[in-house]
């Protein structure tokens, strides 16, 4: 057999499941058909942590509390910017008032502590910049923010430095049963292995016959409802210090979160896609006084709030499944990756590594360093005394490690998700073309073979003069 185990997916949970399975002495490969890993994660680089207490989904419910905890010891151990700041749902009309009350006895019944039904004074006294017309607010102290994309990083770059191949770039067309186990056909190669974990959620399946399948586009878009998003800047001055949902009706929601590295992410969900006109009127239901004047960049995603499934009944056979999608699969994420390799171990009957490295090797923030801190960096290495992104405070030491690193950026995009340069108010129009250069340079590329994110996004199709060394 060529692996032990193949990981069909290198998002979010397939970078979870190769961290926990990196544990124990098995050969692991991630296969993954973008250029990056963690591809199914927001540009925005915060998102919330589920306490499980505003699913109606029990088993949901159940790996979000048990996500939640084990989250804030992940983030502590690989250095990931985590934040417990509490999150705080709204309503302003009585069918509101009872949803809320069922959510806090749901969240009792659960055993989940921290949770509390409040009246609109102390709703106020919580955040006194929500706008006036609460009836009424459930708060739970356990919701927390967190850096995805930095939480995906350190799950793949432990376990990469554990002995798991991550093969980019390769797209899984073909799934065969063999003797003890499958052989999975790409577009570059064909393996053999004991056991295939397929968590690539939304983008395939595998028939009857074992061939891997496109779902039908029609009922992908069924199962989803849209949500709009803006970014807000550090200049609006009504800003909320806490997550704030406020629900209107059963297909339409605002919630304000703060981002982790400064500004405020408003998102909108509905069923019908929005003007940005119609996300400030949502908006400004629940803050004051937001203009367009505050709003620094503004998107679109899918809403899932389909129910994550992980079938393992064809474990005996060696294969595994994550199906669905889930708004909050960040949280669930740890919790889902502990409870498949338990299973996969116990099977497989494979002992823990006696030298596992599970540390995330260092890193330097410029913009968080203080001065004594940056010039001590600056010695060692002086490409951090060159500023690269003005906006972020973002060197050319952090862009040179994030493509050096393990999993290393090779696009545009994956250094400026890697390091917040280019997601500043310019949007890149300073430093994105000495980002290229440095691709470049560091790849040993052109810089016309170099890619904001994908093979069909070159940012230079030709040459008309040399760029400047950097």
């Amino acid at each position: 057999m060529d692996y032990d185990v193949l990981v069909l997916g290198g998002g979010i949970i397939g970078c979870a499941v190769a961290y926990e399975l990196s544990k124990y002495n098995l050969n692991i490969a991630v296969i993954e058909k973008e250029y990056d890993i963690a591809d199914d994660i927001s540009f925005v680089n915060s998102a919330i942590v589920y306490d499980g207490s505003e699913t109606s989904n029990n088993v949901m419910a159940g790996l979000e509390y048990i996500g939640n905890i084990l989250l804030e010891d992940l983030c502590e151990k690989f250095n990931v910017p985590f934040k417990r700041i509490g999150g705080l749902r709204v309503v302003n009309d009585d069918n509101g008032v009872i949803k809320l009350q069922e959510m806090h006895e749901r969240a009792i019944k659960r055993g989940i502590d921290g949770v509390h039904l409040i009246d609109s004074d102390e709703v106020y006294k919580i955040e006194p910049n929500i706008n006036k017309g609460i009836k009424k607010g459930l708060y739970s102290q356990n919701v927390a923010l967190v850096a995805p994309y930095d939480l995906a990083l350190s799950y793949a770059e432990v376990a990469s430095d554990n002995g798991v191949i991550f093969r980019l770039e390769e797209e899984v067309l073909n799934i065969m049963n063999i003797a003890k186990g499958f052989k999975v056909i790409t577009n570059k190669n064909k393996f053999t292995c004991r056991v295939v974990i397929n968590t690539i959620a939304n983008e395939m399946f595998i028939n009857e016959s074992g061939v891997v399948q496109e779902k039908d586009e029609l009922e992908r878009e069924n199962t989803f409802k849209n949500m709009s998003y803006i970014l807000v800047d550090d200049s609006y001055k009504n800003k909320l210090s806490r997550i704030i949902t406020q629900t209107f009706d059963k297909d339409t929601f605002v919630v304000s979160t703060p981002v982790l590295n400064g500004g405020s992410l408003i998102g909108i969900k509905s069923i019908e896609k929005t003007s940005l006109d119609d996300n400030i009127s949502y908006a400004v239901r629940l803050l004051k006084d937001l203009d367009k004047d505050s709003i620094n960049n503004l998107f679109r995603e899918s809403y899932d709030k389909d129910s994550i499934i992980v079938d393992d009944s064809r474990i005996d056979k060696g294969f595994i499944s994550v199906t669905g999608t889930h708004y909050g699969k960040i949280t669930l994420a740890p919790a889902i990756a502990k409870m498949l390799c338990d299973t996969l171990t116990n099977t497989l009957k494979c002992s823990q590594k006696k030298h596992f490295i599970d540390k995330r090797r260092e890193s330097y923030k410029f913009r968080e360093m203080n001065k004594d801190e940056r010039n001590e960096v600056i010695k060692v290495d002086n490409r951090y005394g060159k500023m690269i992104c003005l906006c972020n405070s973002v060197t050319e030491g952090e862009i040179v490690d994030s493509i050096r690193r393990p999993l290393g950026a090779r696009t545009v995009k994956g250094v400026k998700r890697r390091t917040g340069a280019g997601f500043g108010s310019c949007h890149g129009a300073y430093c994105n073309e000495k980002i290229v250069s440095i691709l470049a340079r560091e790849l040993g590329k052109n810089v016309t073979d170099i890619v904001d994110d994908s093979k069909d996004s070159r940012i230079i199709s030709g040459r008309i003069k040399e760029f400047e060394d950097i």
